[in-house]
C-alpha cells in the first residue's frame, strides 16, 4: 500500500484491478464516471492503466458500501471531504472504513471457551493467561465454561494487532499490557463509584424497566465518551512525539 498522499508507480490493467479488489469491471467504470475514482492513464482507445491508489480507493468505497450501506452520492461527498484531512486523519478514516463494522455491534455475540477465543483472535495461550491475570480480559462462567464478551473479543484482537505492528516497527518497540493496567484500574474505580451512586438512588424495590432502559442508554453514552476521549489522547500524544522528533532531527 502506498503512503497516504503518495502516488503509486506500480501500474496494472483493469483485469488485475478486478482480481485485487473483487469489484467488477463495470462497477469500476461506474465509479470512474461518478467521480469516486481518479481516471486511469489512457494508452490508446481501449487501453488504460491503474495503480495501487485505485486499489486502495476501491477497497475503501467497497467497505463504505458493505459496512455502512452508504449510497454513492454520500460516499463521493465523504471522499471529497477526505482530501482536506491531514495524513493522520486520512489514516483514521481508512481504518474506520475498512475495519469498523457497525453491524457487528448490532449482532454482537460473545465466545465460549479459551480455545475458541484464541482461534478467533490469534492470541497465544500465554498472552491470554497473562491478560486474564491482569484483569484486562475477563470471562464469566456460562454453561460450565468461560464466556468472553464481544468487548473482550475486540480487545484481544486489538492487542494481537498492536503486537504485530510493534514487530514491524522494530525490536525496541514492545507492547506491554502492564503499561495499561494502572489506567484500566483507575477507569474501573471511577465507573464503580458512579454506578454505586446510581444504585443508591433507587428505593428498596427492584428498578423499573424505565430505569433500566435509562441506565442502558447511560452505559452506551459513557462508553462512547471514554472511547473517543482515549482515541483523542492516543492520536494527540503520538502526533506530538512524532512532531517533536521531526523537529529534533531537522535541528541536527
Amino acid at each position: 500500500m502506498p503512503f497516504l498522499g503518495q502516488e503509486s508507480k506500480d501500474t496494472m490493467k483493469i483485469r488485475e484491478l478486478v482480481k485485487k479488489t473483487g469489484v467488477s469491471k463495470e462497477t469500476i467504470h461506474y465509479y470512474v464516471r461518478e467521480g469516486l475514482l481518479r481516471k486511469p492513464r489512457k494508452f490508446g482507445k481501449n487501453v488504460a492503466e491503474y495503480n495501487e491508489n485505485h486499489v486502495e480507493q476501491i477497497r475503501i468505497i467497497k467497505a463504505l458500501r458493505d459496512n455502512y450501506f452508504l449510497p454513492v452520492p454520500l460516499i463521493k461527498k465523504l471522499l471529497n471531504e477526505k482530501k482536506k484531512l491531514t495524513p493522520q486523519e486520512k489514516l483514521n478514516f481508512r481504518n474506520l472504513s475498512l475495519n469498523f463494522k457497525p453491524m457487528d455491534r448490532l449482532f454482537a455475540t460473545g465466545i465460549y471457551g479459551r480455545k475458541t477465543l484464541r482461534e478467533a483472535t490469534g492470541m497465544g495461550p500465554k498472552w491470554l493467561k497473562k491478560l486474564e491475570d491482569l484483569g484486562i480480559i475477563s470471562s464469566e462462567e456460562r454453561k460450565g465454561q468461560p464466556y468472553y464478551s464481544f468487548d473482550d473479543v475486540i480487545s484481544a484482537k486489538a492487542i494481537v494487532a498492536m503486537t504485530e505492528i510493534d514487530k514491524q516497527l522494530g525490536p525496541e518497540v514492545q507492547f506491554d499490557p502492564l503499561d495499561f493496567k494502572p489506567a484500566i484500574d483507575e477507569f474501573r474505580s471511577i465507573i464503580s463509584k458512579h454506578a454505586e451512586k446510581i444504585s443508591e438512588s433507587w428505593d428498596e424495590s427492584p428498578p423499573s424497566e424505565e430505569v433500566l432502559e435509562t441506565v442502558g442508554v447511560l452505559t452506551e453514552m459513557m462508553s462512547g465518551f471514554f472511547y473517543h476521549t482515549y482515541h483523542k489522547i492516543v492520536r494527540e500524544e503520538i502526533s506530538r512525539h512524532f512532531v517533536e522528533k521531526e523537529k529534533s532531527i531537522k535541528k541536527g
